[in-house]
Parts: structure tokens; C-alpha cells; sequence
């Protein structure tokens, strides 16, 4: 059984997580963390968390666990070293960091075993991976472009997950990636862009979970590659494979590639 905890308890990621580590015998929820001034219990399933805040407070717990972070980018620190201090692995699913907040992740994979991804989705990172086949085999001739799309709430963008896929194009291109990524601008009148960029294109609508689609357009034929997210269940259930996957190791920075051995 893996000893959990959850940063961003009461985000939709962070509800979807615990439910789900509620219903199974493989995780023992230690508690929830999230921006409140009491702390207070909340039932997930049939299990009650102890929901508290996590910022400025020396992580309560000690002995083996991991603590998963689907927060925000100015929470994220105080997991890592919470975790850091305690011992205890890390998931780090939150996305929009910055490079100071990704040095902390680098710097802590020294002390205690992390996994960190922008997208916990099986899914999404087999479709990485065919995408860095499939661009290291296309010759020229053939034009790139990412579109995503999610709900209306989400505050970065482009996505982690369009991130991803993009770094996962520019391997196979040997591209360098900030060179590589084109974003559109409303209003902008543009030319014809280089052929070695990745067109980025971002839909923010309604309640969409994630949509991720990878085109690769020819003179005389096109690949399409999609990913339709149906529900937060997905990346929960990536978050906790992840958990788990931490449960034995010491140290070292991993993503879901290196969880799900692709």
C-alpha cells in the first residue's frame, strides 16, 4: 500500500485523485493540502481527508510516501520542499512553471525520487511518442501544427500537454524547441512561416476536459494524430500509477515515459 498525499486537494484534479485513491486497497490518503486558514475534513468516497494548508508549514508527516501536486504554479515550491524535507517522493502534475520552480523540481530529484509531466494520461504520452517516430521519418514537404483545446478556467497557455507534443516533434526533428513553436496572433497579418516550426493553435470553451490534435499536412497526403480526454479520471489514475511507481525509489527525475516503460 503507498501512503499518499494530495497539493491542490480540492481542484477538480486533486478531488478526482483522492476519490479514486479512496475506492482501492492499493493507497492509503494521509491527507489533502490546499489554501485555508482551518483545516478542516472532507469525505472522498468513503474516506475522510484532513484538508489543511501546506504553505509555510513543515510537512507533518515522515516514513515512505509520496505527495502528489496538482496546484498552481505559485504553490508548487512549497511541495517541493515539503517533500524534500520528509523524504517523501513527489508527482508534480501542475503545469505553467517557471524555470526557478523547474530548477527547485531538478535540484530535489538529487534529495528524493520525482516525477514530473505535464500530462498524466496514458494516452497522451503514446501519442508523444508515435509523434517523435513520426517526425523523424517525414522528410521536408510537410507542414506541423498542434491545436488544443480545454475549458474555459484553464489559465495557461499553450497547454502543458501541447508543450509536450511539441518537445516530442522537435526530438524527432532535432529542432530546437523555443525556435520551433509558432503561436498565432489575433489581427496579425502573417507570411508564409519556415517549414521548420510547429504551428501552436489554443481553443479555451465551455467545460473541455483536453483535446490535443498533432497534423502533419504533405503536399499530397496528411496524418492526423488525436487525443480526446472524456474525463479527469484519466490523468487521476496516471497521477496515482505514478505514486507508485515512486514507491521504491530513492532518487531521480522521471516522467510518464519512464512510469509506463514506452
Amino acid at each position: 500500500m503507498v501512503k499518499i498525499a494530495v497539493n491542490g486537494a480540492l481542484g477538480k484534479m486533486g478531488k478526482a485523485i483522492l476519490t479514486l485513491a479512496s475506492a482501492s486497497s492499493d493507497y492509503q490518503i494521509a491527507a489533502g493540502f490546499e489554501n485555508t486558514r482551518d483545516p478542516k475534513k472532507i469525505l472522498f468516497g468513503k474516506t475522510e481527508v484532513e484538508i489543511r494548508n501546506l504553505s509555510g508549514a513543515t510537512f507533518p508527516f515522515q516514513g515512505k510516501g509520496v505527495l502528489i501536486d496538482f496546484s498552481s504554479p505559485e504553490c508548487t515550491p512549497a511541495a517541493i520542499e515539503a517533500a524534500s524535507k520528509a523524504g517523501w517522493g513527489l508527482v508534480v502534475g501542475t503545469t505553467g512553471l517557471d524555470a526557478k520552480t523547474q530548477k527547485l523540481i531538478q535540484d530535489a530529484s538529487k534529495l528524493i525520487p520525482i516525477v514530473y509531466s505535464a500530462n498524466m494520461s496514458i494516452g497522451v504520452n503514446l501519442l508523444a511518442r508515435v509523434a517523435t517516430l513520426i517526425a523523424s521519418k517525414i522528410g521536408k514537404g510537410f507542414d506541423i501544427e498542434i491545436t488544443e483545446a480545454h475549458h474555459r478556467h484553464k489559465k495557461d497557455a499553450p497547454s502543458g500537454t501541447a508543450l509536450l507534443l511539441a518537445r516530442a516533434i522537435a526530438e524527432g526533428k532535432k529542432w530546437d524547441l523555443e525556435k520551433a513553436m509558432h503561436m498565432r496572433q489575433p489581427g496579425k497579418t502573417e507570411t508564409e512561416r519556415p517549414e521548420e516550426q510547429i504551428g501552436m493553435q489554443v481553443i479555451r470553451a465551455g467545460e473541455i476536459v483536453g483535446d490535443h490534435t498533432v497534423l502533419f499536412a504533405g503536399g499530397g497526403e496528411t496524418i492526423e494524430l488525436k487525443h480526446h480526454a472524456q474525463s479527469r479520471d484519466t490523468f487521476a489514475l496516471g497521477a496515482l500509477t505514478a505514486a507508485k511507481f515512486l514507491s521504491d525509489k530513492q532518487q531521480g527525475l522521471f516522467n510518464m515515459m519512464d512510469v509506463l516503460g514506452i
